[in-house]
């Protein structure tokens, strides 16, 4: 068996040895933080919610407390023992979050998150900060690559499976930046001015989902405020619907440098303060305490809730752990191959056919030098890279000769010689490969882009040799969605994401056909930045951002305006074919309490082995408030030989149909018939079934004067006073039609009855005594009431 069989096999069945037995998870380190903490000081106290330096916890011997380490990052260790970003120690650079979101593979993203436990247990590392999912609200957003998706459900699967893979073998992770943190652009003072149902279905859903699922040991919170206040001071956030509503168990730690009042921030839920502050802030803290600004109940519970994952750390760690990196690098060469996006592929050009393509030209820097991770905290020193070039050459062998062109420099930029190396390169090839994207300097952490377009260099590039080469294809190194105007000069175009140290080596195998491509896009690809939904106002400029577009981002925006993208969401093709078939729901009507299930049939109607992602949507028919056109609610990835046919089986629950009920403060499902949707993408959904589905939250709004008489109409129990609200202006819904009309004036009457029918569903019942003439009297509406909610 190799290393990388074995490495799989221990990855598939999660062997938790390495000093992480039953004994110690059997450990209660809640009991046992609250008796340690009934044994500190007050200075010790204080002492412990802040860090020991840039990336560890104090230690407190008196009393038993070890310190634990913690460091970045979400797609790779990034240890460094010196303050901030300095130089790391050597580990595997596993593909970026907007690659690995593409893969639409959660037991992939489990097993690298086991694999990034390995290697942080081998580095004494007991945290690591990571994973990051944040909206991709716009495509311009800085920190992009390090976030899964557009969509909070796909974002939110795919963290709890990170988690879950890094936890099993006794490491934490933090889930991050909590909450709203969509630009970085003036990060550290911006307002998220942001409404409560955008909050609660884009913002808060990938979160909750994570949280509820996974339990991940430690959340982060933002550097931005939200809605007015400092997301590490927000009560709201940290404690009422993070704690008490989703029931997080572990502690939150500030992003690095985002506290701004210390005891506001530990009052209102943020246990640990980031990196340490020395004795300026545990000062305050102590100050706080004598003069009862902080109970030092709640900073007992504080320190509780965070000493007990210390402890946690501490009893998991193993100094004989340890972890192959050749076996490493070949699992990182497998996930980016997971990740990697055909986006076109005219006339089956792909995969090369090297009987075919004797002679290939290679053309663009990133072939030799490729780019595949982003900058900032997230920056892992990898232990090896591999690079497209090399990888083709040993893929191909003696029998293909390739010359290689660099194009532009390390910013993008080209001159009339590179570009005339390229172009007599291309023309005297059989086919040729152009390796474009985004240089370090177009996205990091720190800033935002300005465009979507790639370097001038790139695109002249290749617009230059598509023009002198019909068989042209495009492969693509970015973390984030890029135009292309050239899109429709070339024969292929391969999106590689930032796909890892061993990302070269994947495109490689994509390019030859030794891996067919499955991955699917996780966030749009838009035509031209103005026809992205945060268009002008992304990045919020003088520390505000207003998030008007409300719940339609990514595909919801496009979907409702009717956009075409560049390239949708959920978009991406293969080497094979799928057929989808026999969609089938267990039942045609339901309450909101009961489930659906759904099963449909997909076919590999090809000639080679292949992986589809099915994609389920949920649309609600009648919506009682705006809703997108559309939205996933589940996804499964299943692996066809050719022939081979597949049941796929979803469950759908009352939060799949549900909106948040900004009156309710709640999930809640309207009345009606719902379409469910299935296909390959969000713009390719051939199969659907309507569900009709009576919702049992309807009657829990509360009726007052102010409600209009149509809100009488949906809550059952009020149907009658609905139909005598009517009648107090002569309209009469049980009225028998009037005998002997023609047709003409039945349609004039119906339109009429219509129209005032409208104008009466519309009219606060308030309104009834002045309307007609107080016929309608205050005490009959106070009568209707009181009727209606007592059979409410």
């Amino acid at each position: 068996m190799s290393k990388l069989q074995i490495l799989f096999v221990l990855l598939v069945f999660n062997v938790v040895s390495s000093g992480f037995s039953a004994a110690q998870t059997a450990r209660n380190y809640e009991a046992e933080a609250g008796t340690i903490v009934g044994k500190m000081t007050l200075e010790e106290k204080a002492l412990l919610v802040s860090g020991n330096g840039w990336w560890q916890t104090y230690a407190i011997e008196r009393v038993g407390v070890p310190s634990i380490f913690m460091t970045d990052g979400p797609h790779g260790l990034r240890k460094s023992l010196v303050p901030g970003l300095g130089k790391a120690i050597p580990a595997t650079c596993f593909p970026t979050a907007s690659a690995l979101a593409s893969s639409w593979d959660v037991e992939l993203i489990r097993e690298i998150g086991v694999a990034l436990a390995q290697e942080s247990k081998a580095n004494d590392v007991q945290i690591l900060l990571g994973p990051g999912i944040n909206m991709k609200r716009s495509p311009l957003g800085g920190r992009n690559f390090e976030y899964f998706s557009e969509d909070p459900y796909l974002a939110g699967k795919m963290a709890a499976s990170y988690i879950k893979g890094v936890q099993s073998r006794g490491v934490g992770t933090s889930l991050k930046h909590f909450a709203v943190n969509n630009q970085e652009f003036e990060r550290m003072a911006n307002d998220s001015i942001v409404d409560e149902r955008t909050l609660r279905e884009i913002y808060l859903t990938a979160f909750e989902i994570a949280v509820k699922e996974a339990q991940p040991w430690s959340v982060m919170s933002a550097y931005n405020l939200v809605n007015g206040t400092y997301a590490t001071e927000n009560r709201y956030l940290l404690q009422k619907i993070l704690r008490d509503e989703w029931g997080f168990k572990g502690f939150v730690v500030s992003d690095w440098g985002a506290i701004n009042e210390r005891a506001k921030s530990l009052v209102a839920g943020n246990n640990l303060e980031m990196p340490g502050s020395g004795d300026f802030n545990r000062n305050k803290i102590i100050e706080a305490v004598k003069s009862g600004e902080i109970t030092e109940a709640r900073l007992d519970e504080m320190v509780a809730q965070f000493l007990a994952v210390i402890l946690q750390g501490d009893a998991s760690r193993d100094k004989a752990a340890k972890f192959d990196l050749e076996t490493h690098h070949e699992f990182a060469r497998k996930a980016a191959g997971e990740t990697i996006v055909l986006l076109k592929n005219e006339n089956n050009i792909l995969p090369i056919d090297a009987k075919k393509a004797k002679k290939i030209a290679i053309v663009g820097a990133f072939a030799k030098t490729p780019r595949y991770q982003g900058a900032g905290s997230s920056q892992v020193n990898p232990t090896k890279v591999s690079n497209a070039f090399d990888e083709l050459e040993k893929l191909f062998g003696n029998g293909v000769s390739m010359s290689f062109s660099e194009g532009y420099d390390a910013e993008g930029n080209t001159t009339d010689a590179m570009l005339n190396e390229a172009r007599n390169a291309a023309k005297s090839a059989d086919l040729t490969i152009v390796f474009a994207g985004l240089p370090d300097s177009y996205e990091s952490e720190g800033f935002d882009r300005s465009s979507i377009k790639m370097p001038d260099g790139h695109d002249k590039l290749i617009e230059i040799v598509s023009a002198v080469q019909p068989r042209t294809i495009v492969v693509l190194m970015n973390g984030s969605a890029v135009a292309m105007p050239w899109k429709d000069k070339v024969k292929a175009i391969v999106e590689g994401w930032l796909g890892g140290q061993a990302g070269g080596g994947a495109i490689a195998d994509v390019l030859t056909g030794k891996v067919n491509p499955s991955g699917k896009l996780s966030e749009t690809f838009p035509m031209k930045l103005e026809d992205t939904p945060t268009f002008p106002e992304f990045p919020g400029l003088n520390k505000k951002a207003f998030y008007g577009e409300g719940i339609f981002i990514g595909y919801r925006y496009y979907d409702k305006k009717n956009i075409e993208p560049l390239f949708p969401f959920g978009f991406g093709l293969s080497y094979t074919s799928f057929a989808y078939s026999d969609l089938k729901i267990d039942k045609t009507s339901m309450t909101d309490a009961d489930n659906l299930t759904v099963e449909l049939k997909v076919k590999n109607t090809g000639k080679v082995a292949g992986k589809e992602i099915i994609q389920l949507y949920v649309r609600e028919e009648t919506a009682a408030v705006v809703r997108p056109d559309k939205e996933l609610r589940s996804f499964a990835k299943v692996d066809l030989k050719p022939g081979e046919e597949k049941a796929v089986k979803f469950n759908l629950s009352k939060r799949d149909f549900a909106f948040y009920d900004t009156s309710l403060k709640d999930w809640t499902v309207n009345s009606g018939k719902f379409t469910v949707l299935a296909g390959s993408s969000s713009r390719n959904l051939p199969l659907t079934q309507t569900v009709e589905i009576t919702s049992s939250n309807a009657a829990a709004k509360t009726l007052n004067r102010n409600s209009m008489l149509k809100e009488f109409q949906n809550n059952p129990g009020c149907k009658d006073a609905y139909a005598g609200l009517l009648l107090s202006f002569g309209f009469n819904i049980n009225a028998p039609k009037p005998e002997n009309q023609t047709p003409e004036q039945e349609a004039t009457q119906k339109k009429a009855q219509m129209a005032f029918l409208a104008f009466l569903n519309d009219l606060p019942i308030s309104k009834l005594p002045a309307f007609t003439q107080g016929k309608f009297s205050e005490q009959m509406i106070d009568g209707i009431l009181a009727k209606c909610t007592a059979t409410l």
